[in-house]
């Protein structure tokens, strides 16, 4: 009897904490004051291929500011990562940039100490491969970037449809787009939307087999974590252009920016501790 009404108490008290942890997901979602905040788009590309939709994308997120009361800044310049600068910023969007996109160390610092200050980071399709020789971005963002089959008509599937940045996003979607698969996967990320790879089809099964790893059919495709200190939000999806005027995809990328500003209201940067790009990250903090 003793042993039952202990257990019962312990389950009474997790559900408890898992009705907590529900409620302050909930509230940070409904409390964003957008015309308070202010994002960062950011579009550098390293040597390599450049995306041509980064033009959309970026007039689908000044639009988006438009249409909801926020500022966006626009910039290729790696000089806004000074330390000062990135403070006014409540979200940083790296929309589909690749390869090297810094010029110093301390562009690399500022961008740490940012995150460490309880900031926001977004990164849209190629922006998983991005910094590709840099291990703390690789781990911030979720992993680098490895393959991804032709361009097609695919399934993903919402694996935690009530996670609040994917309201009104499809529970089953089927849309055009190239299907990432990632290497070095950190295994902080928490999967939102999951590839259905089953429904590809003109894929060389080897190539594929070898990139889907132990994930079985079930892969990754857009995620959210807390790394570092701050918060992270991730999508692969958003290969064309003609994404970015597409409402259904233009809602998943603002529901996740959403997600990330309710977040980031109570930075401080006395948080921070980078001095190098090789800083360990301090898991004990």
């Amino acid at each position: 009897m003793r042993i039952g009404k202990t257990v019962t108490t312990a389950l009474c008290g997790l559900a408890i904490v898992l009705a907590s942890c529900v409620s302050t997901e909930k509230a940070a979602n409904a409390t964003v004051q957008w015309k308070k905040k202010k994002v960062l788009v950011y579009t550098k590309n390293g040597k390599g291929f450049v995306h041509d939709n980064i033009p959309e994308a970026v007039k689908a997120f000044q639009k988006m500011g438009k249409d909801h009361g926020f500022a966006v800044d626009v910039s290729e310049d790696p000089a806004v990562f000074d330390t000062g600068k990135l403070l006014a910023y409540d979200a940083l969007v790296f929309t589909s940039t690749n390869n090297d996109v810094f010029d110093t160390d301390a562009q690399k610092v500022a961008l740490m100490r940012y995150i460490q200050s309880g900031g926001g980071f977004m990164g849209v399709h190629s922006a998983i491969g991005t910094e590709r020789k840099w291990d703390w971005f690789k781990r911030m963002i979720g992993g680098s970037f490895a393959w991804h089959a032709k361009f097609q008509k695919f399934r993903l599937v919402a694996v935690d449809p009530s996670h609040p940045s994917l309201k009104d996003v499809p529970r089953v979607w089927e849309r055009e787009d190239e299907c990432y698969f990632t290497k070095e996967m950190y295994g902080g990320i928490h999967p939102l939307l999951v590839h259905d790879v089953s429904s590809l089809k003109d894929v060389n099964d080897t190539v594929l087999l070898r990139n889907q790893g132990s994930f079985g059919n079930w892969y990754p495709a857009a995620w959210h974590q807390v790394f570092d200190g701050g918060y992270v939000w991730y999508t692969t999806l958003g290969h064309r252009k003609e994404d970015y005027t597409d409402p259904v995809f233009v809602n998943h990328l603002y529901q996740g920016l959403h997600w990330l500003v309710g977040r980031t209201s109570q930075r401080n940067p006395a948080k921070a501790y980078a001095t190098s790009p090789q800083t360990p990250v301090d898991y004990l903090r």
